[in-house]
């Protein structure tokens, strides 16, 4: 039974610390029933909104999900491990793999909602780009999708003049995608650039990424620098945060 004294944790949060615990050791594994409001209200002698706010907090923290008409279920997805300084690493690319590839290593991989075309730089991303706001980009807009969960969007700017004619215009760039292509046309990408933040999704976010409320995305906004310094694409990516793990190896 949950009880709360002075300075402990409110009753809420004891027992999602209590039902967390419990996934951990295995008590309920990847897809099993957690109990419901009713029974934790039951259990704990609390409020029916004290168990349903323990049962948001794994919620939000991506530990659960709810199922329409079925109750709340631990998550069975397994998180994406996004090696951030291997994925770009000519040596991904430059075989023919795709950085996206990568991550899903052995997964089933499905980039779907591909938009290629032509359209004015906004302020922002001629900025990034150093080139004047309304010149014209190449834009390309994907939805990936892993182990038929949607987990990341995705929109790539490149200046258009720079791959006018190229593979880069096309849906299929081929192998080893943009980056490869940029080294053909001597724009081959030395140096990358990622600011990461996170917050809550859009509505159309969380329609596309299929996220269960209270869910946040984190924004990764990437810059490829050629070996001129010139910038020669800004990629805009949004993941769901409760699907990705970032992992960043940095040699002292």
């Amino acid at each position: 039974m949950a009880k709360q004294g002075a300075g402990e944790l409110p009753k809420y949060q004891r027992i999602a610390a209590e039902l967390r615990a419990a996934i951990e050791s295995g008590q309920y594994g990847p897809g099993d029933q957690l109990p419901g409001e009713n029974q934790l209200k039951e259990t704990h002698q609390v409020a029916l909104m004290t168990a349903r706010q323990a049962l948001d907090v794994l919620k939000n923290e991506g530990i659960a999900e709810s199922r329409k008409g079925k109750g709340v279920f631990v998550r069975a997805f397994r998180p994406v491990r996004r090696r951030g300084v291997q994925r770009l690493s000519q040596e991904v690319w430059g075989s023919g793999r795709s950085v996206w590839a990568d991550d899903a290593a052995d997964r089933d991989l499905v980039v779907d909602g591909i938009e290629v075309g032509e359209a004015p730089a906004t302020e922002p991303v001629a900025r990034v780009l150093g080139l004047e706001p309304g010149a014209a980009v190449c834009t390309r807009h994907r939805r990936f999708v892993l182990d038929g969960k949607p987990v990341l969007l995705s929109v790539s700017h490149l200046p258009a003049e720079l791959v006018a004619g190229s593979p880069v215009t096309q849906e299929d760039t081929g192998p080893g995608g943009t980056y490869a292509r940029l080294a053909e046309l001597g724009h081959k990408p030395v140096r990358f650039r990622e600011e990461v933040r996170s917050r809550m999704p859009s509505a159309a976010e969380t329609r596309q990424l299929e996220l269960s409320a209270g869910t946040p995305v984190m924004r990764i906004c990437r810059t490829a620098f050629d070996g001129d310094g010139r910038a020669v694409e800004l990629n805009e990516m949004t993941l769901d945060a409760a699907a990705y793990v970032l992992e960043y190896d940095i040699e002292a």
